[in-house]
């Protein structure tokens, strides 16, 4: 688990949550738990702290990891599994202008 992330929403304040995995590139909800707002108040639109919240990416402008938060992950992890796999593609005979 991956405590006190920032999740910054689309025209709202920010609020911190609590997520059980990092997301993946193609994902489309991000998974959480434990939403407050940043001085640790429950927000008004969650009716139990302790609910399983699944937000839309589409309303997500970032995500982000402090590093305490960092830090607890690896914990849980390991160290050196903290990055976040992204899926490329390469192309060999791009040229750049």
């Amino acid at each position: 688990m991956i405590r006190d992330v920032v999740l910054h929403i689309n025209n709202e304040q920010p609020l911190r949550a609590d997520l059980f995995e990092f997301p993946e590139a193609d994902a489309v909800l991000l998974r959480c738990t434990n939403i407050r707002t940043l001085n640790g108040t429950r927000p008004i639109f969650i009716d139990d702290l302790n609910s399983i919240i699944f937000f839309p990416m589409l309303h997500l402008r970032f995500i982000e990891i402090l590093p305490k938060s960092q830090a607890e992950a690896e914990l849980a992890l390991g160290p050196g599994e903290i990055a976040i796999r992204v899926k490329c593609q390469v192309i060999a005979d791009a040229e750049i202008r």
